[in-house]
């Protein structure tokens, strides 16, 4: 079950050990929604689709269906898990311009669950944690 802290809903700064997590597309044509903050904002690389980049991580989720988005997740999940001097705060990825909603992203999100250096959106978490009951 998620208990910790969610993703604030606007992100405008960050501490040195944060890192701003966003949906973007394997172009890295960061022009738009939370992409653009990361590129504006916390070193997001034009061109650079997916990864690590400055104070940012790149998740894509403008090629397909949720089923391509679930694999840059679980890369994702093991990415935080081998950097816990990070804290990962994931923003709702594919919830704007892509449009998905938070029903179809928020269960790729499940493993993140026991990851104390993830945090995620409250939407999120209260999907996660409603699917773990069971």
């Amino acid at each position: 079950m998620y208990t910790r802290e969610y993703t604030p809903e606007r992100i405008t700064e960050l501490k040195p050990n944060e890192i701003f997590v966003f949906g973007s597309n394997l172009a890295g044509s960061h022009g738009g929604g939370a992409a653009r903050v990361a590129y504006n904002r916390f070193g997001a690389v034009w061109g650079q689709g997916v990864g690590l980049q400055g104070q940012s991580y790149a998740i894509p989720t403008m090629q397909g269906g949720v089923e391509t988005i679930k694999p840059y997740v679980d890369e994702f999940i093991a990415f935080a898990e081998q950097h816990p001097e990070y804290k990962f705060l994931v923003t709702r990825i594919g919830c704007g311009i892509a449009g998905f909603t938070d029903e179809e992203i928020a269960p790729l999100f499940e493993h993140a669950i026991d990851v104390e250096n993830i945090i995620l959106p409250e939407e999120f978490a209260g999907i996660v944690n409603a699917h773990t009951r069971f």
